[in-house]
This record gives structure tokens, C-alpha cells and sequence, in this order.
């Protein structure tokens, strides 16, 4: 079962007491009664307990606008939905750290995670309308079967397409990264190695109380850890039909320095606990011998069967990268993520294909289809030197990535950027994003109510959504450096 499945429980709303508008400084409760009970008991959906709401949802105690007549225009005003008041004023403390603390302890893989990432798991927890979740899994499902399209596949795999060998592997842990306003979700960006999803599985069994029981029961830790399991065996059984699954390969670049190393530790525990051998290596340490792709660990020659690919090189073409390329174009072993579904997802390129009308009729999309894309995914184009005056001038409405980037680097705000970075742009291989400022989350940091933006990545399988999490950051592009920040859960509403 997965995130669509997940539907909210019927919680009761406790209204904020007179002592915390007291002490956040509201002298009348009935500003809080006029503006957002008729919204409360309106919408039956809401799954979190209100402990305490700021200023940053009712506007300040001193605004006139709510101290001099609260009630005017209110009937003219559009009600935002339930999920985005709870992000923007509710700044309960979701996340049970003793809880989570216990867990941590309890797995020598994860007992120091605290210490080494202080900002992985903020404290709160995300929502988000059950409407939007829909719109989020349409649109994945018209890109699952766009690009899987004979035409497009043509277009982008290029040289990265599969030359031999019968692999046709599907892609674990596709990361489809949204920002959601009152419109709706906009697809931000595709990865096709997208970390983060064991660690929010963990995550997800620390919640307090009030959102565990908002959350489908099946959710759980355990279960999403057979549900990714599940996923390897299918792209193995897609490659290798009935052989038996023996031995995994968790690669990366130098993988003990990776920030998201523990959530390798994590994978490879629970591979064992499945039963298979699981080795973390760097594509350094793999060598081929005769027909098998192999890692000489402890005096033992390990034939490698599927490689979990965690590296950033998306072609395989570094140098280092050399002996895992010859594995993935003679079939040696199933290489999942891999070049050719990179090419087919995640090239930003392929954004200004998805967001563009001329090219989806030409393609013969249905209209229907067509009218998601266009209404889902931003406006994105090739930045062309020919063009540069035309995209000054209208930089402050864009955003510019590299397009073969990843994780926010080397990516800009149109109205940060200066005269060095613009001609760094020119040169090439960068694409302009209709900028779509990402939605916020409120949370007590250091006791002070503080905004933090937020945008939703949706971890998919086969075009189906498994889970989602959010990451909540301070600056121009996520991170886990920002106090309060980190990865939250995220729950869904009926709206």
C-alpha cells in the first residue's frame, strides 16, 4: 500500500487556550473564533491537535486589521486549505525525540546519528492536501509514461541507452521534488538516486501520538522496508527472471565520507536481514573476472548481482567509473539507477520537453495528458547565449540549474545572481526554471517562531508513490545545516 493510501483520521480540534494568546499577546480570542473556526469545523479532515498558533497565521496582535474589525472581508477572502494554516501556524513539536533517541540507540548503525547529523529530522511534521497528493501521483504517472515512450526515449538516452544484455530495470528510489502553493504542487526536479527514503522511514515511527494515529497504520517502519525490498527483487526479477538474488553492491564515491553514509548502513542491515549479502564499496574496489562484476573483501572473491548505484557521475564516464560502465554495457550485473534512466528522467533538459505545448502535440500526446504537464511541471528552457539579454531581463522570475546537476549545486535565484555567475551560466549546459518559491513551514526554533521553506519529494517506484517526506532549509536550495531543519514527515488531509 502506498502514500495514496493513506487517509486521515477524524482527530478532535483543540482551540488554542486563552493562556497561550495571552502570552503570545492576543487580548481577544474572538479574533481567533471569527477568522478560523468557521474554517475548523468546516473541514473535517484536519489530523493534528492544535497546541499553539501564532502570530504568524492570525497576523500580529498589532495589525489593525484584526484589532479593529476582525470580521471585515472575511466572507470575500478565499480560505486557504487546512494543510497549508497547519504549515504556516501550527508550530507543534511532532517528533517524540525520546522515542527517536531509543531507536537510534537501539542499532550500532544509526546510535550516533544525533551527534554526527544535528539538523537531519526537524522536530515537526509536514501536511498536505489529499488533492494535491492526487495531482503529485497524475502527473507521475503521465512522465512514467511519457518518457518510457519510443519517441522520447530516442530523444534523451543517447549514448547512455543499453547496447546489449536484456536488464530493463525500472529505477529504485525515483525522487520526484515538488514546491506546493494554494495552485497546487509544481515539479521542481526528478532524481533518479534519491537518498533519504530509509531515514524517513525511520523518521516516521518517532511521531507523536496525534499524527501516528492520523496516518495509515500500515505505514510503518517494517513495512516500508519489505516494500523496498520488494522493489529490489523486481528489478532483479525483470533482468534475471527466477535466478536467485545473492549478492548487492551499495556504490558510491568514497562512501564512509557521504553524508547520508548511515542511511547505506541502513540498507545493507536490512538486505541482511532479507537474507543477502549487502557490501558498501567505492566503484574503485570492483574488479570483473571472467563475466562477473566482484568486490575482494576479507581474502573472498563477492560476485556482485545487483548494484545499488548511489553515485553522482549519472553517466558512468569518470575514469573510476570505468569498470562499472563495462558492467552496466555487458550486462553484467543490474545496475539500478543507471544511465539510460537518468537520460530518460532526470537530465533537466528533458523539463523544457514536459513543459513545453509544441513539442507534447508534436509527440501526439492526448490533450488531457498534455494539460497536466503544462499545468504541473514550470515553464523550463535551455539557456542559449543568443537569448542572454531577454533572460537578464527577466532573470528575477527564474531560476537557473546546471542540467546535469543534482542537490542544489551550482544552481541560482535569478535575483541573486551576479555578473560572474551570469557569464559562468552562459557558457553552457544550464537551464532557466520559472521560479516557483517554495511554501513554508512554521517552527519554534530556539523558542522564536521561525519560517522555514519546504519543498515535498515523493520517493516512486513504477510510477507509483511509496512514501513522502519533506525537507525543511534555510537559503537558496535545501541543505541540512539549517537549525530545525532536516527531513519531516509528511501526512496527508482530505480537503
Amino acid at each position: 500500500m502506498g502514500l495514496l493510501g493513506l487517509i486521515a483520521g477524524q482527530l478532535p480540534i483543540i482551540n488554542p487556550s486563552e493562556e497561550i494568546i495571552a502570552r503570545k499577546g492576543f487580548k481577544n480570542c474572538d479574533v481567533f473564533t471569527a477568522r478560523f473556526a468557521p474554517v475548523l469545523v468546516s473541514r473535517a479532515g484536519l489530523v493534528i491537535r492544535l497546541i499553539e498558533w501564532s502570530w504568524f497565521s492570525l497576523g500580529r496582535p498589532e495589525d489593525p486589521k484584526l484589532m479593529n474589525n476582525p470580521l471585515e472581508n472575511i466572507d470575500q477572502q478565499p480560505l486557504p486549505s487546512p494543510a497549508a494554516e497547519l504549515n504556516r501556524g501550527c508550530f507543534c513539536v511532532t517528533l517524540n525525540n525520546a522515542l527517536l533517541q531509543a531507536n537510534l540507540a537501539s542499532d550500532p548503525v544509526t546510535q550516533d546519528l544525533a551527534r554526527t547529523h544535528p539538523h537531519l529530522f526537524s522536530t515537526t511534521s509536514v501536511f498536505i492536501s489529499s488533492a494535491h497528493v492526487q495531482q503529485m501521483q497524475q502527473l507521475i504517472s503521465v512522465v512514467t509514461r511519457v518518457v518510457n515512450l519510443p519517441s522520447f526515449k530516442l530523444r534523451t538516452e543517447g549514448e547512455a541507452r543499453l547496447q546489449a544484455g536484456a536488464q530493463q530495470p525500472l529505477g529504485v528510489f525515483m525522487g520526484y521534488d515538488f514546491h506546493v502553493g494554494e495552485t497546487g504542487p509544481q515539479l521542481i526536479e526528478i532524481n533518479t538516486n534519491a537518498g533519504g527514503a530509509f531515514l524517513n522511514a525511520l523518521l516516521r515511527d518517532a511521531q507523536s501520538n496525534c499524527c501516528r494515529s492520523a496516518q495509515d497504520e500500515a505505514i510503518t517502519q517494517e513495512h516500508l522496508q519489505q516494500e523496498f525490498y520488494a522493489m529490489f527483487q523486481h528489478e532483479w526479477q525483470l533482468a534475471r527472471g527466477d535466478q536467485p538474488l545473492k549478492t548487492i553492491a551499495i556504490i558510491d564515491a568514497a562512501p564512509e565520507q557521504q553524508y547520508l553514509y548511515p542511511e547505506f548502513k541502513l540498507a545493507q542491515a536490512m538486505f541482511a536481514r532479507m537474507g543477502l549479502t549487502a557490501l558498501i564499496a567505492d566503484p574503485a574496489e570492483l574488479i570483473i573476472q571472467g563475466q562477473a562484476l566482484c568486490i575482494k573483501r576479507d581474502g573472498f572473491t563477492h560476485r556482485i548481482d545487483l548494484v545499488y548505484n548511489r553515485l553522482t557521475d549519472f553517466t558512468l564516464k569518470q575514469a573510476h567509473q570505468a569498470l562499472l560502465r563495462k558492467a552496466y554495457e555487458d550486462d553484467l550485473a543490474v545496475i539500478t539507477p543507471n544511465p539510460a534512466l537518468h537520460a530518460r528522467y532526470a537530465d533537466k533538459r528533458n523539463l523544457c520537453t514536459l513543459s513545453d505545448e509544441t513539442a507534447l502535440q508534436a509527440m501526439g500526446l492526448p490533450e488531457q495528458e498534455i494539460q497536466v504537464l503544462l499545468t504541473t511541471i514550470p515553464t523550463t528552457r535551455i539557456v542559449e547565449p543568443e537569448q542572454a539579454a531577454a533572460l537578464w531581463g527577466a532573470r528575477k522570475q527564474l531560476f537557473f540549474k546546471p542540467w546535469a546537476g543534482f542537490g542544489g549545486k551550482a544552481a541560482y535565484r535569478g535575483d541573486k545572481i551576479t555578473q560572474r555567475i551570469w557569464r559562468e551560466i552562459l557558457q553552457g549546459n544550464y537551464v532557466a526554471q520559472q521560479l516557483i518559491p517554495p511554501s513554508e513551514r512554521g517552527i519554534m526554533v530556539d523558542d522564536q517562531p521561525t519560517a522555514l521553506k519546504m519543498d515535498i519529494r515523493a520517493y516512486v517506484y513504477a510510477g507509483r508513490i511509496q512514501l513522502m517526506a519533506a525537507r525543511l532549509y534555510q537559503g537558496q536550495t535545501t541543505n541540512f545545516r539549517t537549525p530545525g531543519g532536516g527531513f519531516a514527515p509528511v501526512y496527508a488531509m482530505s480537503s
